[in-house]
């Protein structure tokens, strides 16, 4: 099973972000009902692994946040342009229920995470030199600024990502619940680590 576990954007974001996808040739857009901030992406793993994931994931608990998108982003450059994304505001809420996951995945067996977290949603990616990166500059400039929230964020969700010839498909697997706290998005930063 090839995993995933991200936060699914809410229909009125997806739609959003689905008005911005055109004007860059050679660009792959995602589908907007498959927009998503990947958490942790696992990979390829074995139904043991990912039992003890999915337990792992069930007894997760973090609460339940708001959040915003602002601005865009890329990963690679030049002739290795590899993404465009939409980039996420830094929260403190956010960076918490990723080191959870992050705390899932290894109880589960997986290797620890070796990348930095970078929250984004991605709308397009690109073969080696499909776009240029001054097109792509272009791009954003004249799609900025943009915004998009805020949304509440209530759940996680852990998906299975099934190959296409048009890209991946997604199934949900397990919705992981978080909690409404009091006045949650107003606590001080110091504080979440008790949550």
């Amino acid at each position: 099973m090839r995993l995933f576990v991200a936060l699914p954007m809410p229909e009125d974001v997806a739609d959003r972000l689905a008005a911005l996808m055109a004007g860059l040739d050679g660009a792959r857009w995602v589908d907007p009902d498959d927009l998503h901030l990947t958490l942790r992406f696992c990979g390829e793993v074995g139904g043991g692994i990912a039992e003890d994931l999915a337990a792992a994931l069930a007894a997760l608990r973090a609460p339940a946040f708001d959040l915003r998108l602002a601005g865009f982003g890329h990963f690679g450059s030049g002739r290795r342009l590899r993404a465009l994304w939409a980039a996420v505001e830094p929260s403190p809420a956010l960076a918490l229920l990723q080191g959870r996951v992050e705390q899932a995945a290894r109880s589960a067996g997986l290797e620890a995470e070796s990348r930095r977290f970078v929250p984004h949603v991605t709308l397009a990616r690109f073969a080696g030199g499909a776009v240029a990166e001054a097109e792509l500059t272009h791009w954003m400039t004249l799609n900025s600024p943009f915004a998009a929230g805020p949304f509440a964020v209530r759940e996680a969700v852990l998906f299975e990502s099934f190959p296409g010839r048009d890209g991946p498909h997604y199934e949900p697997r397990l919705a992981v619940p978080l909690q409404r706290l009091p006045d949650a998005d107003d606590w001080p930063e110091e504080q979440w680590d008790e949550a």
